[in-house]
Order: structure tokens, then C-alpha cells, then sequence
């Protein structure tokens, strides 16, 4: 058996991925209370951020693809912390809002979040902190450009 000269700890893909299943989970527990899944979560932000936006948009904005985006959607509604508006030019798209219960629990819930954050905060300097976000950003917009082309 012969060894692999590529050492998948060090690709940044896996190293990515894997900090966010950590910080996921970290999140997940925090949430366990509230019956809110992350991903779920990050889809209610955007939609409070932003009310009446389209699907599409709530996608691109919380970094998911439209199935995935249309099905959690579509739980955020049963769960009654979103509510959809059929548009008015084109009856095929809607946009989506937040209710009253889905503003409350997104309030209650952003402390986590930060909690999170400060978690992080903690093993890293303020300046490392600013160099990771602005490294992050910056791969994001590239791989971005390339699947664009694609």
C-alpha cells in the first residue's frame, strides 16, 4: 500500500468544511431548545433582514441552493415563523415575511450566535479575527466568479 503524498488535513476545503460541522454543532445545541435547525436559522435571519424578498435572493443571501432554500422555507412556514405572498408580476414566484413569532425567536436566538462568535473570539486575536473575515469573504467571491462561469 502505497502512501498518499497529499495530506487532506492541510486542503482548505476539509478544513473549512470541518470547522463549520464544529460550529454548526456548537450552534445546533444552542438552538435545540428553540426547534430550529442552523440551517434553518440562517434562512429566518435573512428573511427578517430583508422582508419580501424572493426565494431566489433568500438563497443567494444565506449561501443555499433554491431546492434546498424551497424546502426549508416551506418548514419555516409549518413551523409559522414565515408566511409567503404569491408576486404580483409574476404569480410563479412569492415573496416571503416574517411573523411575529418568527421576529421573536430570531431576537431570542441571536445571542447564541454571538455566543458562537465570542467562543471563536476567544482562541484568536482581534487582528486574526478581521484577517479571517476578510479571507473568507474573498474566497467566497471567488468561488462565486467560478461557478458563475461554469
Amino acid at each position: 500500500m502505497t502512501a498518499n503524498p497529499y495530506d487532506l488535513n492541510r486542503s482548505i476545503g476539509f478544513l473549512m468544511g470541518n470547522t463549520y460541522r464544529k460550529l454548526s454543532s456548537l450552534f445546533q445545541n444552542g438552538l435545540k431548545e428553540y426547534d430550529i435547525t442552523p440551517e434553518q436559522w440562517s434562512v429566518l435571519y435573512q428573511v427578517d433582514m430583508r422582508e419580501g424578498q424572493i426565494q431566489k435572493d433568500i438563497a443567494e443571501r444565506s449561501g443555499k441552493d433554491r431546492p434546498t432554500t424551497t424546502r426549508i422555507l416551506d418548514h419555516l412556514e409549518q413551523k409559522g415563523l414565515v408566511y409567503k405572498q404569491i408576486g404580483e408580476n409574476d404569480r410563479r414566484s412569492f415573496k416571503v415575511y416574517i411573523t411575529d413569532k418568527g421576529k421573536s425567536l430570531i431576537q431570542e436566538t441571536i445571542p447564541i450566535e454571538k455566543h458562537v462568535d465570542e467562543v471563536i473570539k476567544k482562541c484568536i486575536s482581534v487582528e486574526e479575527y478581521e484577517t479571517l473575515m476578510k479571507l473568507m469573504i474573498r474566497i467566497g467571491s471567488h468561488v462565486n466568479e467560478i461557478t458563475e462561469r461554469e
